[in-house]
């Protein structure tokens, strides 16, 4: 049985460790199509793979690997297989750019330009660079250029290539917009956007040395920030037909896996959880989440699914939204959580500094593989759904998240002013914190209950104890007699107008069922008694009279 590849992302590893494989070796013939393309896609859908299955194919110093293609669809396409091989290649991955500094992103710039150096020692051998190029490349190799050099290293290096290998060539950007990302978060954002237009401006666009360019990324940075010029460039994002295949697995690849690990039984499960997004018209699956369930499943024949993309990615996105966005905001994440649909304006492309501006808000979360488009409009507009279990998941979590965080923080305040007395005070900041909560419950007095208890979880409670003539929903017990006890009391209106109304009769339930008089013979003589009324997310509260 062929090894589950979860973590494996160099194409030699995958094809040499006899790694469970899902074709994508078409995306070659895509390519020799293009001269400057970008493909974005959603993290963990295949893209560093690909760009390792790229390299390998068109990289002359890797002819002896030439077999890794055996047997797969491109060694079928006689006319891609004339360019196998035969180009000098640059390969650089940006992901691991992530600094708070740009002084930081400058340096690790540095390694990497210094890492592609090394890949090719063999130009200061031969006499086909001058000797200030050689200098130059020396600098490189050593990691002791200069800041200013940054910035036209990679052009330099693909011009030194062509010179001694006598043939055009290929430039892989892997994960572009990483380092744009980092910047915008840590306030450098413009510094890093200049660097990066200079650095694709003249690697990508004057540069007689260049063959073909490939790049790819969550997010397509608008023409006008970035890609300022790039007249040869192509982009094809989730919302293009164009290579919609070669990125995550299909329907049909994801049968097949499954019928080879014999596991084609959970076909139903597999596509509830892990399916349901659309590149272009072609449905597809999450691969890395497909993967690693099947991986758990072959050992672990009770495995239930889980929302791996939630373990292994930031989901920065989601919770930044959810902690800052507004009531409009919080109200339509819900309908989107209860399984409704969003029409919204979609911008293919965009800059981070837009990420905050709430019109925004659906093209990252679309882009970033957080939505789903169910039917298009035209236009730009879009039908937008949660497109799995698995990202419901991660909407469930950072909401839940965001509320217990907050609850934490003012549920002490909560019990004090029910302690003391203050009515409208605790009125209002119930209220508040009723409304942050999420409306995946049922609307049943249960919830409210089970609500209330979570809310004062860590005072000693007793909850829908027999209590003299009836059963009270909730009471919390102080830590010493002589502090008050609370007994809570809770009813579910069916209109907003009945709130006060039911409120008043839970206040009247605990005097007519004597609930105190059990908390005051169980030896607590100091008691408070509340009528709590709900509907959705409205709360009213109303004290026992113990006249």
């Amino acid at each position: 049985m062929k090894l589950v590849p979860t973590g494996i992302e160099n194409f030699k590893d995958m094809i040499d460790k006899d790694a469970y494989y899902v074709d994508k070796t078409d995306l070659i013939s895509n390519v020799l199509n293009e001269q400057v393309v970008l493909y974005t896609r959603p993290r963990r859908f295949g893209k560093t793979l690909n760009m390792s299955m790229l390299y390998y194919f068109f990289s002359i110093k890797e002819k002896e690997n030439a077999y890794l293609f055996d047997n797969l669809n491109i060694s079928k396409n006689k006319d891609a297989l004339k360019h196998q091989n035969q180009y000098p290649v640059i390969f650089i991955s940006l992901k691991d750019m992530k600094n708070n500094s740009y002084e930081g992103q400058m340096i690790r710039f540095k390694e990497i330009i210094c890492l592609c150096a090394k890949n090719y020692l063999e130009l200061l051998d031969g006499d086909d660079l001058l000797g200030s190029e050689k200098e130059l490349f020396q600098r490189y190799v050593d990691n002791k250029m200069c800041d200013d050099e940054l910035e036209s290293a990679l052009f330099n290096i693909s011009y030194y290539l062509r010179k001694y290998y006598h043939q055009k060539v290929i430039i892989l950007i892997d994960e572009y917009d990483v380092p744009l990302q980092s910047a915008y978060q840590n306030n450098y954002y413009e510094d890093m956007v200049n660097f990066l237009r200079n650095v694709f401006s003249m690697a990508l666009k004057t540069n007689d040395a260049l063959e073909k360019g490939i790049m790819t990324g969550c997010l397509r940075i608008s023409k006008e920030s970035i890609f300022t010029g790039l007249n040869n460039f192509s982009s094809y994002s989730i919302l293009n037909n164009i290579s919609n295949e070669y990125f995550g697995f299909t329907e049909r690849e994801v049968k097949q896996l499954l019928k080879d690990y014999h596991l084609s039984s959970y076909m139903d499960e597999v596509k509830e959880w892990y399916d349901g997004y659309l590149f272009g018209n072609l449905e597809i699956y999450n691969p890395w989440s497909t993967l690693t369930y099947v991986k758990n499943k072959i050992y672990d024949a009770c495995f239930k699914p889980a929302s791996f993309w939630a373990n292994t990615s930031s989901n920065d996105l989601v919770i930044n939204y959810i902690q800052n966005g507004d009531d409009e905001l919080h109200n339509e994440f819900e309908q989107l959580i209860q399984g409704h649909a969003l029409t919204k304006y979609i911008k293919p492309e965009l800059t981070y500094r837009e990420m905050d501006n709430i019109n925004n808000v659906y093209s990252f979360l679309l882009l970033t593989g957080y939505l789903k488009v169910i039917k298009n409009l035209g236009e730009n507009q879009y039908q937008l759904v949660i497109p799995n279990k698995e990202v419901y998941e991660i909407y469930k979590q950072s909401f839940m998240s965001y509320f217990e965080d907050y609850t934490s923080s003012r549920k002490n305040e909560l019990y004090q002013m029910l302690m003391n007395g203050q009515i409208r005070e605790a009125n209002e900041l119930l209220n508040d914190i009723l409304s942050r909560s999420i409306s995946y419950y049922d609307n049943e007095e249960s919830f409210y209950h089970g609500f209330l208890v979570g809310l004062f979880s860590g005072k000693m409670l007793k909850s829908n104890r027999e209590a003299m003539n009836g059963r009270f929903d909730i009471c919390i017990l102080p830590r010493q007699i002589f502090q008050i006890a609370l007994i809570l009391e809770c009813k579910h209106s069916s209109r907003v107008k009945d709130l006060i109304k039911d409120a008043k009769e839970g206040a009247k339930q605990i005097v007519e069922q004597r609930y105190m008089d059990e908390v005051i013979n169980d030896g607590y003589p100091n008691v408070k008694g509340y009528g709590i009324s709900f509907h959705k997310k409205q709360c009213y509260l109303v004290e026992v009279d113990k006249e």
